[in-house]
């Protein structure tokens, strides 16, 4: 006879198994001290995003953490905000809007102690462009979409970003993250966990400062970063999904 499963049994489980798969993130958010190789150089992160506020609604809780602890953080937009279906909703000039965007992104990146690039829209003739910009960076770590999505400019983040590690060797850590999974993200099933319970109100204030978008997407994201906490052991988290051929890069250690 099948074992009888209840709720809380399920969610311990859960637990168990979600703590063991956060061994090698590049930032474990839950206490203790930085490791060696923190203290002996300081990491440069990039999340790439589609629109200005992706990056941080999608990684801004490990943003946040990285920048804490001393790192550089960096948040890549692949447009200024002038979205044509935002702009026509608020019968607003799409000019008008992206000002008004772009200056609620760099605000946004300012409470999480990062800085915000943005550049034109690209079209998928811009990939060695992209990879020049972003390499330039020369980053530790990226952080960017998940591929599957329902959004054409998240999926052509992803793809963007993915070209540029190839054309870097493969030398830089690779996590993506989700943006309004089930509406957007699809089929995520992450293996490493943030626990960003200690900058969650950094990361709320942070996103607040897109005045425009946030009613429209913050309700789902926070239900997801507490689910991701449920299913780690925590209170609320944000989920990844690293690609196994990229590097592990530690920073901080797991408190007790």
């Amino acid at each position: 006879m099948a074992e009888s499963i209840t709720r809380r049994a399920w969610l311990r489980r859960s637990s168990r198994l979600a703590g063991a798969v956060t061994t090698g993130l590049p930032l474990v958010g839950s206490g203790g001290g930085q490791t060696p190789a923190a203290r002996q150089r300081k990491l440069k992160l990039v999340a790439v995003g589609a629109h200005v506020d992706d990056p941080q609604s999608g990684c801004g809780g490990t943003m946040a953490l990285y920048a804490n602890l001393g790192h550089e953080v960096v948040a890549l937009s692949l447009t200024h905000g002038d979205s044509e279906s935002i702009a026509s909703e608020l019968r607003m000039p799409p000019n008008e809007l992206a000002a008004k965007r772009s200056a609620d992104a760099v605000r946004s990146c300012a409470i999480l102690k990062g800085r915000m690039i943005f550049l034109d829209q690209i079209n998928l003739g811009w990939y060695e462009k992209f990879g020049q910009i972003l390499l330039a960076e020369r980053p530790d770590v990226v952080f960017t979409h998940w591929p599957i999505d329902t959004h054409p400019d998240h999926r052509a983040a992803s793809l963007l970003t993915y070209d540029a590690w190839l054309r870097s060797g493969r030398k830089f850590a690779l996590y993506f993250y989700e943006v309004e999974l089930g509406q957007q993200t699809q089929i995520f099933r992450p293996n490493h966990y943030v626990d960003i319970t200690q900058v969650e109100n950094q990361k709320r204030e942070a996103c607040f400062a897109n005045t425009i978008t946030i009613q429209g997407w913050w309700p789902l994201h926070e239900a997801m970063q507490r689910f991701r906490g449920m299913e780690c052991g925590g209170k609320v988290a944000e989920a990844f999904i690293h690609h196994v051929e990229s590097p592990h890069v530690d920073i901080s250690e797991k408190g007790s």
